[in-house]
């Protein structure tokens, strides 16, 4: 059977939301007024915005996104289709990673459609900084959208989960966000590859360790289910 439940399971979640927008469009949305509103109160090109752009960057990013996270098992919850993946002949955990691989693409398609408006606004160099803005972009969401996916499957029974997922995430996900933040300043700052490569190794051993323990712990969440 190989790899093929993974990919399944995120080949469903994708199609789904390229027809329905039910995720991407709140996102991008959110993400968008996030921004707008943060260039409103720094004036762009300013030592104060440069300083504080990095993190208007991520705050973006990590509450748009949850907003995509909270809605993962929403369709298996409303059509009763969890007792379906319980059925699933595979390891539980090829399910967790179909679903952490959609929720990854969806973030990633967000990222792409608000990091140019952002650099834009704020008055920043795009192109010079885009392959290793990238890396930075996709190291950090790896770790993010891993954790996220186990507490979105945690959460969907409770009354409250969109209180509830970010209030179990961000505590968890706090090292990957401020690697991802540091390493972006270093980026727009235009300092040397010697100061950026630590963060990276940080965000890269941060998403290693998150992206085991999560497979590891789906198994578990599901059976509680």
């Amino acid at each position: 059977m190989g790899l093929a439940p993974l990919w399944a399971v995120a080949r469903k979640d994708i199609i789904i939301e390229l027809r329905s927008k039910e995720m991407l469009t709140p996102m991008f949305i959110f993400g968008f007024l996030v921004v707008v509103i943060f260039n409103f109160a720094f004036e762009p090109g300013s030592p104060a915005a440069r300083e504080a752009v990095p993190g208007i960057l991520w705050v973006a990013i990590t509450f748009a996104g949850i907003l995509g996270l909270s809605r993962s098992f929403v369709l298996e919850k409303e059509e009763d289709c969890l007792q379906g993946l319980l059925l699933c002949p595979a390891d539980r955990g090829f399910i967790f990673l179909g679903k952490f691989l959609a929720n990854l693409v969806f973030i990633l398609i967000m990222e792409a459609i608000i990091v140019p408006l952002f650099m834009v606004l704020f008055n920043l160099p795009l192109l010079s900084v885009a392959p290793a803005l990238a890396q930075v972009m996709l190291l950090g969401t790896l770790g993010y959208a891993a954790v996220g996916t186990l507490f979105s499957a945690v959460s969907i029974h409770t009354r409250a989960r969109e209180v509830m997922l970010p209030i179990m995430l961000f505590p968890i996900i706090v090292p990957v966000i401020i690697g991802a933040i540091k390493s972006t300043g270093i980026i727009l700052r235009g300092q040397s590859l010697a100061d950026l490569a630590p963060w990276l190794k940080l965000l890269l051993a941060f998403d290693v360790i998150f992206l085991v323990i999560c497979f590891l712990l789906f198994e578990f969440v599901l059976e509680e289910q």
